[in-house]
């Protein structure tokens, strides 16, 4: 990897904004189910507006936890130990830092 620290970045900034546009989208869905029927058994588009929140809120939990993983990430680049397995300290192979930049392990500990 070039520069872990850029893609760290990337990635986080990547996130930040889904958030905020999971964010904006749930806001969205609540003001749609303002003016819909409170009845969601029997209303069909209840049905669809508690999916939708539903799948939102999986989004955002997952653009939270990638936050939290590439923060993680950043500290261990400040502290000197990124690259290293969390669990055994042996290194992290280079493709897979690649490929998931803000991996705290080994693929052996994955």
């Amino acid at each position: 990897m070039d520069d872990p620290r850029q893609a760290l970045e990337t990635e986080r900034v990547r996130n930040e904004r889904l958030l905020a546009d999971v964010e904006r989208s749930m806001r969205d869905v609540s003001d749609a189910r303002l003016d819909a029927n409170s009845d969601d058994e029997h209303d069909p588009e209840g049905a669809t507006l508690a999916w939708e929140r539903g799948s939102l809120g999986a989004v955002r939990d997952d653009a939270r936890e990638r936050l939290r993983l590439v923060d993680a990430a950043l500290a261990r680049l400040d502290a000197g130990t990124y690259g290293r397995c969390a669990v055994g300290g042996e290194p992290i192979p280079e493709a897979r830092l690649d490929a998931v930049p803000w991996a705290a392990t080994c693929v052996a500990h994955a």
